[in-house]
């Protein structure tokens, strides 16, 4: 055997066969060691960061791209309301960086066994999430006309009507008292808490096969929501019914607290199905599997936030009953993505 040939069988040792012939060339023009080396490390830092994504990042990244698609095709909708579909477009892929950064980062201190630095990086992997389901829902005001340009709150209008005989929100009106509206604000308040507490109390035990299940059940719960919101825009009784209330609901702190985040944080449209019931949802089925005494102090307080999504006219009782079917099917899926995903 020639040394030519030696050498192209050491190369092929390296290399992939993909990457194989432009290494060769790379070496035929003096390509130095060192810089073999580099070209080694930088793709074994890329698998390092591929492998460390897990069925969390699996979800979120595939609605992302999801999206990114959607945007796309129904770009010249989105001319219609003065939204440039690439900005849209960025702003995701930032977030799909951001999202690989992170995991690389976190996947690198986990090997240098410094304990700060593992801590910090798993602290910020492990809580990012809340912040990813912010932005998508926040970035639902400007898609939610995305494939269809009318409202279609009448139709949910005459589903809670036909089942109750009634507008449920209009017919709630007449129990309003300040201490109730209180209690009912407080109610609704309890969504910020559920996957909060039960992530917590995973994160703080660190069972982490558990942790990141519950969050791959509630990104896959809201997932699924924010996909409809954009096929099936519902703005809400606060606005759709807007000339039909008698009054303001007045109350205390907690209804101060609500109307402040309602005033900087409300988007008019993604009412259906109601994000806080299926986000609850999947938290409680994650209770439910991991935390069971959890699951049923969480329970009471999820009904009262259920009633109170109507009281407060935020959603109509049909985005309820949107919401539960969502977060369940958030739960049953994401149980399914996990199991794929391990292995």
């Amino acid at each position: 055997m020639s040394m030519r040939e030696l050498e192209g069988g050491a190369t092929e040792a390296l290399v992939s066969a993909g990457d194989s012939a432009h290494l060769t060339s790379l070496d035929s023009k003096g390509l130095a060691g060192d810089e073999l080396t580099r070209v080694e490390s930088g793709r074994g830092e890329l698998a390092r960061v591929w492998t460390s994504l897990g069925a969390f990042e699996w979800v979120a990244l595939g609605y992302l791209l999801l999206s990114s698609v959607m945007i796309f095709a129904f770009a010249k909708n989105l001319a219609r309301t003065n939204v440039h579909p690439w900005k849209l477009i960025g702003a995701q892929a930032i977030v799909a960086t951001f999202i690989f950064l992170l995991c690389g980062v976190a996947a690198r201190a986990e090997l240098t066994g410094m304990q700060f630095s593992t801590e910090f990086w798993r602290f910020w992997r492990c809580w990012y999430p809340h912040l990813f389901f912010l932005f998508c829902f926040e970035e639902l005001a400007y898609l939610v006309h995305l494939v269809n340009p009318n409202w279609q709150d009448a139709k949910l209008i005459a589903f809670d009507h036909w089942m109750f005989g009634v507008h449920p929100a209009l017919w709630l009106e007449q129990f309003a008292t300040p201490v109730r509206n209180e209690f009912i604000q407080l109610a609704y308040l309890t969504y910020f808490v559920y996957l909060v507490v039960l992530g917590g109390i995973l994160y703080y035990r660190k069972e982490w096969h558990a942790y990141w299940s519950v969050m791959t059940y509630s990104a896959t719960a809201y997932a699924i929501g924010y996909v409809i919101a954009m096929l099936f825009p519902i703005e809400s009784p606060w606005f759709a019914m807007a000339g039909m209330w008698h009054g303001e609901l007045h109350g205390g702190p907690f209804t101060a607290t609500i109307n402040f985040i309602e005033h900087y944080g409300r988007v008019r449209g993604a009412a259906f199905p109601s994000e806080h019931v299926a986000g609850s949802v999947a938290a409680l089925w994650g209770a439910w599997r991991f935390r069971r005494w959890l699951f049923w102090l969480m329970l009471p307080l999820f009904v009262a936030m259920c009633v109170s999504t109507v009281w407060g006219r935020y959603h109509y009782v049909a985005d309820i009953f949107g919401g539960i079917v969502t977060g369940t099917l958030g739960y049953l899926i994401g149980s399914r993505i996990m199991t794929v995903s391990e292995k």
